[in-house]
């Protein structure tokens, strides 16, 4: 199928940030853009006011004047599409693009570190999800259930456990260490700071403590812990994808390479390098449905 079109954009929109790739319809890259999340939990327009803002930004970085919608191919990963009512209100909202391909935002990074080929991704950002695309052509994911029931080994679940520490350790019911010294002065400092903090958190605010764990780890039990639990986590969910260890995986999200250290031996020989992010698997959408034109003679 040939969708007309001068640009083709790649969108990759999650709770905390948002990437957006322009590239020409040959297949050139022109500019990156990032931003605000555009995850679809946090509201349709604002998504879509995030995602316009940075085309308009990659435009200018391009050096080019921005093109109307009709002239763009726009591929999608969000996270919140499997929410069907969410995914449909957002493709109603649309400009006219000349072709939008959506998917949630596993699914793309999977194209994307796999470069469409067979293989497992373990995705681990604010939230976490496991996804696989067998040699048969069919998908499968686990995890993906989302905060507070799921998202094992995120910057969520690790934010609300290092949370949760620092509330016992203000209790007296454990001690202080210098994961939850660290997580107190980041909230303000005092138990009212924490308490008012703990108030409005909700899974962007806790994988703010993210780093806290890690930054923690090399000296602080409680923390080591944590990270070891996570790397647990993520390998039961490539086991689960992948049982009999027959497909490469890559690991991925903002918390991948950071956790490294910390995965089960097992797990991290098996590890390869994503070829591309989930930015590029968005653009992979697109050239599915409509090949790279050739370039004008």
């Amino acid at each position: 199928m040939h969708i007309p079109s001068a640009y083709r954009i790649g969108v990759d929109g999650g709770g905390t940030g948002t990437r957006l790739r322009l590239e020409t319809a040959q297949g050139q890259a022109l500019a990156q853009a990032e931003g605000a999340g555009s995850a679809l939990s946090q509201g349709i327009e604002p998504a879509w006011r995030v995602i316009l803002a940075l085309l308009n930004q990659a435009f200018v970085q391009a050096g080019l004047a921005s093109a109307e919608p009709a002239a763009c191919a726009i591929g999608l990963g969000l996270s919140g599409v499997h929410n069907r009512q969410w995914a449909q209100q957002f493709r109603d909202l649309a400009p006219g693009f000349a072709l939008l391909e959506l998917a949630t935002d596993g699914y793309t990074t999977l194209l994307g570190a796999h470069g469409g080929q067979p293989g497992v991704i373990v995705a681990l950002g604010t939230g976490s999800i496991g996804e696989a695309l067998y040699p048969d052509g069919s998908h499968r994911e686990v995890g993906g259930w989302g905060y507070p029931s799921g998202d094992e080994a995120s910057g969520a679940w690790l934010g609300q456990r290092a949370a949760q520490l620092t509330q016992m350790a203000l209790d007296g019911r454990c001690a202080h260490g210098a994961l939850t010294r660290a997580v107190l002065e980041f909230v303000g400092g005092s138990w009212q700071a924490m308490m008012h903090w703990n108030g409005g958190a909700g899974p962007a605010r806790f994988a703010q403590l993210a780093p806290l764990v890690i930054a923690a780890a090399r000296t602080d039990p409680e923390a080591d812990a944590l990270l070891r639990q996570a790397g647990e986590d993520a390998w039961s969910i490539a086991r689960a994808l992948d049982p009999e260890g027959e497909l490469p995986v890559a690991l991925c999200g903002g918390l991948g390479q950071a956790l490294r250290d910390w995965l089960p031996p097992g797990f991290r020989q098996r590890l390869v390098s994503a070829q591309g992010d989930s930015a590029a698997g968005a653009l992979l959408l697109l050239r599915a449905k409509s090949p790279l034109q050739p370039s004008p003679a």
